[in-house]
């Protein structure tokens, strides 16, 4: 959404671009590009100017690309469509950032616009500086010593991220357009899309552009070993329509080979390390141990959200709360408790996370797929119930009676901390989402796992846990996107685009 007009007076800006209006959905994309490259370009030479000892006289700048289309219609369009349409006369106007990045999404929303409502959409500058931080080039290392060394602040001579355009109003559905100003196109402004983006690098030590459509969450580092272990042997085979294996570091594998072509190794493992198993359509997986607790299952959600993947799962351990439950039983979440705290500001404790079908059923079915059990037999090893998230991993030591009342209360077949998180930021930012666990202990039953039975437990389980969530992402990956992305996500005032 375009903010509030800010005053160019004592500005040296790129050239003004003429707005210009599209019938062909690439085109667009090809306009968008080129404006965004020229206009974070002159920030870049700026900048070498500046850092070189060149004394600006004004303050440089330049403005995110904007997208944005008009209809005086209220007729409705395909009613089953979740996404790429309007409901109501107005002008939706939109901030792009990496049109490069989101090359082939954008030219599939534009596309959507066009068809459903039968109308050009046109390619302007909004009215939102572009931060200096964020127009340099993936993987530019400015140092301190930089910007310690001119002569003037940096905030002087270039505009820097403005948190009041890197919100969520938009997509928690706060935004209130005032009179006569433009209805958002988009769940995310720009600068919130690019602030996700560094962030995203720093946290996982691999580029946005590598994340896949697919995501996988765990909480232990065991599942991301089995992945390696299975992604290196997909793509040395050449197999499944996988065409690249990427780690930490962008260490990159292609199919067909064993070692990386290209990337560093990183010196440390990230905060929240990725791996990614890609194809060349996007469709492939990415899984990402995001270590334990709710708020990082927040923080990385928050960030993964803006790449608009199709959809996450958490794959985890958890605490069986039935006596009987075995360990090594699978728990499918159908419904969730929110004593995770961390999202109690963006959406409200009263609003349920319901499940979502096609999640469910690709789930049940890759249990059936890779275990053996079917129908029936499936209840010996598998729940499906509800599952509560904590923000405390030691409540076994306080007083139990509270917490145990409402669990039993809310028929919780399973505790964890994470998963709950995971959920509820995907039904806020309409990212289909499912919960698999595996029950590895039931510390209200006394059932503990003592050090040979971790390792045994692990060496079976993990396994054969992970390689069901990966035939449940390939058989979501199969689904049209038009189906995936439900209409149990959509509020009543939606963006057109996904």
């Amino acid at each position: 959404m375009p903010t509030n007009p800010v005053s160019n007076a004592g500005c040296e800006l790129p050239p003004a671009f003429e707005p210009r209006s599209f019938t062909d959905a690439r085109a667009a994309v090809e306009a968008l590009k080129s404006l965004y490259e020229r206009n974070t370009g002159f920030l870049r030479d700026g900048f070498e100017a500046v850092h070189r000892g060149k004394t600006p006289t004004e303050r440089l700048r330049a403005f995110y690309p904007q997208l944005e289309f008009s209809t005086d219609s209220y007729s409705h369009v395909d009613s089953r469509l979740a996404y790429g349409h309007v409901v109501a006369p107005g002008r939706y106007v939109g901030t792009v950032t990496r049109p490069d990045l989101f090359e082939n999404y954008l030219e599939t929303q534009i596309g959507l616009i066009m068809r459903n409502h039968d109308v050009p959409v046109t390619v302007s500058e909004s009215n939102t500086p572009i931060p200096l931080h964020f127009a340099f080039l993936e993987g530019t290392y400015v140092d301190q010593s930089d910007a310690d060394s001119m002569n003037r602040p940096l905030r002087d001579t270039f505009d820097v991220p403005d948190l009041n355009t890197t919100n969520d109003e938009i997509v928690n559905g706060d935004f209130e357009p005032a009179p006569g100003e433009p209805l958002p196109l988009a769940p995310f402004t720009a600068q919130r899309v690019d602030y996700s983006l560094h962030r995203l690098s720093h946290y996982t030590a691999t580029s946005p552009a590598h994340f896949q459509n697919f995501v996988l969450f765990t909480n232990y580092q065991f599942y991301m070993d089995e992945f390696c272990q299975y992604a290196r042997d997909v793509i040395a085979k050449g197999e499944g329509g996988y065409t690249e294996f990427v780690e930490p570091g962008n260490l990159l594998t292609r199919a067909g080979e064993t070692e990386p072509v290209s990337g560093i190794h990183p010196a440390r493992l990230p905060q929240m390390p990725a791996y990614h198993l890609k194809k060349a359509d996007n469709s492939g997986i990415t899984m990402v141990n995001i270590g334990v607790g709710p708020s990082n299952a927040k923080t990385i959600t928050d960030h993964i959200a803006v790449l608009r993947p199709h959809a996450w799962l958490m794959l985890g351990h958890c605490a069986g709360l039935r006596n009987s439950q075995a360990l090594g039983d699978y728990v499918l979440a159908h419904a969730y408790v929110r004593e995770d705290n961390v999202l109690n500001d963006d959406i409200p404790l009263s609003v349920p996370i319901p499940p979502l079908a096609e999640v469910q059923v690709a789930l049940e079915d890759a249990v059936e797929e890779v275990t053996g059990y079917t129908g029936y037999e499936l209840k010996k090893i598998m729940r499906t119930g509800t599952v509560a998230t904590i923000d405390n991993r030691n409540w076994e030591l306080r007083d139990q009676r509270g917490p145990v009342r409402r669990l039993s209360q809310s028929r919780a077949i399973a505790l964890d901390m994470e998963s709950a998180t995971i959920a509820a930021n995907g039904f806020r930012f309409r990212v289909p989402y499912g919960t698999l666990l595996c029950v590895s202990d039931k510390p209200l039953h006394g059932e503990l796992k003592l050090p040979g039975m971790a390792t045994d437990f692990y060496k079976r389980q993990v396994a054969q846990h992970l390689i069901i969530g990966i035939r449940a992402m390939e058989k979501l990956a199969q689904m049209p996107p038009e189906r995936l992305h439900s209409r149990k996500l959509r509020s009543f005032n939606e963006t057109a685009f996904q």
